[in-house]
């Protein structure tokens, strides 16, 4: 495999010409509009000059104490929040697009002129303001009863008890509740029922990771009353155990029978146990629910942690526990973490970024045994004959498709137990849709090629995509993959799919942790991960979605003005 690192002195000339006008937040004068009262309960701020501006350029301005996103398209003037509806990242950072920016951050995109959110994460929209150019003078109004506000949620109807038609959702994860929430937001006023083997309602899975001692009225996506103000039945602590499509009806747990007119599965994965001597000791653990994150938190003050597995959940939960526990030791079978999907250079970076913080790592390395003391895991054997001392083991060894419960219904799984859709999220069984982790699919920006991708976003977004054909709405799936990891406080953002790259191209240098990194394969770009080189990934991803396709010559380039097309 080639890898190129382009030249130093190119570095600064490609943030800047990536990053285009990021105009100081403009505080100017509050007066209000002409012909509009301030007893009118609306704040109007003058924000700039009408040429101020030019196409495809943002500004942040204050009006009243609200941040506002001001940007001009197709000569356009248009006001929208400032702030992402994820993680409240500023998208005056971010990359616009057309009439999109999308946030620089996780990838969530929003429409500039109407302010919905039009790309995941995050499940709401931004709140959108009254613009007017007079004199050559741009003015942005806002009411004063949503001055406050830095999110939108869509308008939804509820439940109509008369209507005779009910929506299964299998699964409590991110596409069970976009399914819910998109098929409200379009009118649907039947039966939605949610079902989840999770104690809680939908929550925010990747931050289990990344901050695992949370509370979880923090990490719920929605909060209770929201289900019951939409009509949103959620029951929590069932799975489903099989799946009878002549009947229409699913079976759980509980013994009960759920019949459904319409059916969406998104039970997503599991993760893969240890399949060796000891797997079944105290202290040998999962990270799956919200539940396990608390326990490792708990368990790993002040003792001997080892995390088995060396890829993105392992190298997270390394990095949380790099300063709580008495030691961290990673064991992995590859030179490096990441190696297979990011490359041994940034697979290195992050080894040695762990390193600092005096984190162990046993590459190249298998277990072949958990050693235990009355019942507890005192150690782990590996394949070298070396024994690491362990209070606690925590496994990231990859995933399992939570599909088994379809064995015997007729809807075809592939080889790996995932899900086989088409580009409408619809399976081989009429009304039966499924969404998420769990799903094989077509993959557009790769030709549809079928893949599984086990993203936050992409979850999400096929949770739409259901619920839109649910409602006999066509919609493809068209989102382009997007994905972050964070290790000690510092995130590596990639979109794509790089699976059989041949070649890595670099724009600065990983060595130094500022880069931009193009997987190549058959002389295109297929693929990107930065490091600190915001908003690249997120300008490259909104690119890709809008059809572009760029080449290994243009990845090699002195500077990336191809970047702002």
């Amino acid at each position: 495999m080639n890898h190129v690192t382009l030249p130093r002195n190119s570095l600064k000339l490609i943030v800047s010409s990536l990053t285009g006008v990021r105009s100081k937040k403009t505080g100017m004068s509050h007066s209000q509009e002409p012909g509009e009262g301030a007893d009118h309960g609306v704040v109007t701020g003058l924000v700039c000059q009408e040429a101020d501006l030019k196409d495809g350029q943002m500004k942040e301005v204050k009006v009243g104490d609200q941040e506002v996103l001001l940007v001009r398209t197709q000569g356009q003037y248009s006001a929208v929040g400032s702030r992402c509806s994820h993680y409240n990242a500023p998208l005056i950072k971010g990359a616009l697009v057309g009439d999109r920016v999308r946030c620089p951050f996780h990838g969530a995109c929003f429409n500039v002129r109407t302010g919905d959110i039009e790309e995941y994460p995050g499940l709401d929209s931004l709140p959108s303001y009254k613009v007017k150019v007079e004199d050559g003078k741009v003015y942005v109004s806002i009411n004063k009863n949503s001055l406050k506000l830095t999110k939108r949620v869509k308008e939804m109807c509820s439940m109509v008890p008369g209507i005779k038609h009910t929506i299964l959702l299998i699964g409590g994860g991110p596409a069970s509740l976009v399914c819910a929430e998109t098929l409200r937001q379009n009118c649907y006023q039947g039966r939605i029922i949610m079902v989840t083997k999770d104690s809680i309602p939908p929550f925010d899975k990747p931050k289990l990771s990344k901050a695992m001692n949370v509370d979880s009225s923090s990490i719920l996506l929605r909060p209770s009353d929201f289900y019951q103000q939409y009509g949103i039945e959620v029951w929590t602590q069932k799975e489903a155990v099989s799946v009878d499509t002549a009947d229409k009806a699913v079976k759980l747990s509980d013994g009960t029978l759920q019949h459904y007119d319409q059916l969406l599965i998104s039970t997503g994965c599991r993760a893969r146990p240890l399949d060796c001597p000891g797997w079944d000791l105290k202290g040998v653990t999962l990270l799956q629910r919200y539940e396990d994150a608390k326990e490792i938190h708990n368990a790993c003050l002040g003792q001997k942690a080892v995390v088995i597995g060396a890829s993105f959940i392992g190298m997270e939960v390394a990095s949380y526990l790099s300063d709580k526990a008495a030691s961290v030791a990673v064991v992995g079978p590859s030179r490096y973490p990441f190696e297979k999907s990011l490359g041994p250079e940034i697979g290195k970076m992050s080894m040695q970024m762990l390193e600092e913080q005096n984190v162990k790592f046993y590459m190249n390395e298998r277990v072949t045994e958990i050693q235990g003391e009355n019942g507890k895991v005192k150690g782990v054997l590996l394949k070298s004959g070396r024994v690491l001392e362990a209070d606690v083991v925590i496994v990231g060894i990859g995933v399992i498709p939570n599909s088994d419960f379809l064995l015997g219904s007729k809807l075809e799984v592939n080889s790996g137990k995932a899900v086989i859709v088409d580009k409408f999220m619809r399976t081989n069984i009429p009304d039966i849709f499924s969404a998420g982790d769990i799903t094989s699919f077509p993959l557009s920006i790769r030709g549809d090629q079928r893949v599984n991708v086990g993203h936050w976003q992409m979850s999400q977004a096929q949770g739409r995509v259901a619920a839109l054909n649910m409602l006999k709405k066509q919609t493809k799936f068209e989102s382009v993959p997007f994905f972050w990891t964070v290790l000690l406080g510092k995130s590596i953002r990639y979109t794509g799919y790089g699976e059989g790259y041949t070649e890595i191209i670099f724009q600065g240098k990983v060595e130094e942790r500022k880069f931009l990194a193009f997987y190549i394969k058959d002389d295109e770009v297929v693929a990107a991960a930065s490091f600190m080189f915001d908003p690249a990934v997120a300008r490259l991803a909104e690119l890709m979605a809008t059809g572009h396709v760029f080449t290994k010559a243009q990845a090699q380039a002195d500077d990336l003005s191809w970047l702002q097309m």
